[in-house]
């Protein structure tokens, strides 16, 4: 395991403290935007753990500055778990606990943190 980011153009990601974390910067209201984003990152650049069984616990915030973003939480979840499904766990029916939240930050970026539970 590495607490070192691999990054390329607007995501980066790395494995810490049992959790594959992906962070994505700037925010836009199309969530269809993150799927392409995030997957041509797994795909050209992650060479972290591959994808495992078991359940697992996904975690997604959204950070704004100002006014929140119109965007609706469940299509960003959905864009996200499609994204990361093939290299993270094997399928989205996996997930047994998702928490998705908009909240103010320093910067607008997506936090991603995903857990196999039981470790």
């Amino acid at each position: 395991m590495t607490d070192a980011w691999t990054q390329h153009g607007k995501v980066r990601a790395r494995e810490a403290e049992g959790a594959i974390e992906v962070v994505v910067e700037g925010l836009t209201t199309q969530a269809r935007y993150y799927k392409p984003l995030i997957y041509e990152f797994f795909r050209k650049v992650w060479r972290g753990a591959r994808p495992g069984w078991g359940e697992f616990s996904v975690e997604i915030v959204m950070e704004y500055v100002g006014e929140p973003p119109w965007l609706d939480l469940d299509n960003l979840a959905k864009a996200i778990l499609d994204a990361i499904k093939g290299y993270v766990f094997h399928d989205d029916a996996q997930v047994a606990r998702l928490l998705v939240e908009r909240r103010p930050g320093e910067r607008e970026r997506i936090l991603i943190s995903v857990r196999r539970i039981g470790d």
